[in-house]
Parts: structure tokens; C-alpha cells; sequence
């Protein structure tokens, strides 16, 4: 599903990893939704669901300094969208996982094997249907690495995930894992890779809300004026690329 542009207020920070102490330090793109939606200033922010602000953050963070503004378009878009059904957790964890999986390294493919195999089981159960069961991409994408889909459903017989774990720990390792695998992969474009899969999760979690991605949730501009000095001849702040969480 497509995202139009949306031409942010003149006056915004540039986006930079890491997390920041207030808006003249710069932000990265939970800071600015957080901003943007009148919360109190955080890259947790509860306008937007935990695990979709997860991988925002960890994109944001593994996306060069020359393709890193191009995210804030995408900003109005996570707002509002949260919810506490897991299939929005487990739908997210999935496409993030078949994204990752057919381009980043071979030491990585079973991780990811691993992880489409726990997000399937989660949703599996969710939906009633049989635990070995798998969606049309699921089966696609596992098919493509064959060695180590055959690992992976050797390390995962007999296992069955629990909700709690999969929400708490499982999902957020899951959609971190993908970011970094698709951040070092030897593909020509990793930095547009890394802002599509954002676009997906965007639209799964969106899917589940029940809301089109591209009507953002309540952004109030009027925050954002008088706060920042404007900084188009400045360069990006460069900060660790993992910065304290």
C-alpha cells in the first residue's frame, strides 16, 4: 500500500539514531511521533504500538545519514496505530522475517527460518488452524533457503511459543534481527529495503487496527514552532548507529 508524501513542518529536527535528551540534541522517529502527537518527549512513545515503534527505531538507527530524512514522511503514519491484539505483534514479527530472510547472510537465513516457523505457530493457533500449517509467503520465502529451513523446523519440533514470550521477548528479537540482517546484506539498496519493510509493518499493523495507513493519527504541527532552529545547511548529526535504548 502506498504512502503519500507528507511535507513535515520547516522547523523539525533532522532525524539522527540514537536517542536523544530533548529536540535540540535531534531525534530520531519515535522522538518526532511522540512530538508530533503530544505526548511527553520519548522514542516510546504510547501513541504507537510497541513492537511497530520497535522496528521504527531500529531502522531509523541502521539507515544511512544520506537516506535517514526520507523516513520522516512515514512519521504521521505510526500514530494512533496500537492495539493489543497478538496477531498485530505476530503479523509484523512475520513480514519483517520474510523480508529478511532471502537476502541476508547465510549465518543469519536460520534465524530467520526460525523465526517465520514461531510466527506461523503463534498465528496458527490464534486462527485455529493446523500448528504446521503455512501462508502461501511463508512457504515461498522458507522454500528459497532450503538448508536452512530443514534446520530450522529441526530446532523448532515439538516447541510451542508461548503469547506472553512471543510478545515480550520473541517478536522484538525477531523484527531486530531482520533490521540488522537487511542493514548488512549485499543488496544494492539497503536503505530502501529497510524504509519498505517499515512501509509493511506499518501496513500490518494498520490491517489489524482497522485503519488505512495513510490517515494519520491526531498530529498537532502548532508543537513543533518556535522549539527548533531551522538546519537545512547543517548535516545530519552522527551518532552511534546503536544508540542507548
Amino acid at each position: 500500500m502506498s504512502h503519500p508524501y507528507v511535507q513535515p513542518p520547516d522547523l523539525f529536527p533532522i532525524l539522527s539514531p540514537g536517542k536523544h535528551r530533548s529536540p535540540r540534541m535531534g531525534a530520531c522517529f519515535m522522538e518526532l511521533a511522540s512530538l508530533l502527537a503530544g505526548e511527553r518527549w520519548s522514542d516510546h512513545p504510547v501513541c504507537t504500538h510497541p513492537l511497530l515503534a520497535a522496528v521504527a527505531r531500529h531502522v531509523n538507527d541502521h539507515t544511512s545519514d544520506a537516506s535517514r530524512q526520507r523516513l520522516a514522511e512515514l512519521i504521521p503514519s505510526v500514530i494512533g496505530l496500537t492495539g493489543d491484539d497478538l496477531h498485530i505483534d505476530a503479523r509484523m514479527a512475520l513480514r519483517s522475517a520474510t523480508m529478511a530472510l532471502p537476502v541476508v547472510a547465510a549465518g543469519r537465513q536460520r534465524v530467520m527460518a526460525v523465526s517465520v516457523l514461531t510466527c506461523e505457530r503463534v498465528l496458527a493457533e490464534l486462527d485455529g488452524r493446523a500448528p504446521e500449517s503455512l501462508e502461501e509467503q511463508s512457504r515461498l520465502a522458507l522454500a528459497n533457503v532450503a538448508h536452512a529451513t530443514e534446520r530450522a523446523y529441526q530446532f523448532t519440533s515439538g516447541i510451542r511459543p508461548s503469547h506472553k514470550g512471543f510478545r515480550r521477548r520473541a517478536a522484538p528479537t525477531i523484527v531486530q534481527d531482520a533490521v540488522e540482517g537487511i542493514a548488512q546484506a549485499c543488496v544494492p539498496d539497503p536503505d530502501e529495503m529497510l524504509r519498505d519493510l517499515l512501509v509493511e509493518t506499518i501496513d500490518a499493523c494498520a490491517a489489524w487496527v482497522g485503519r488505512g495507513p495513510d490517515r494519520g493519527g491526531m498530529v498537532d504541527h502548532t508543537l513543533s514552532v518556535g522549539v527548533f532552529r531551522r538546519r537545512e545547511n547543517r548535516d545530519p548529526m552522527r551518532l552511534a548507529t546503536r544508540g542507548d535504548r
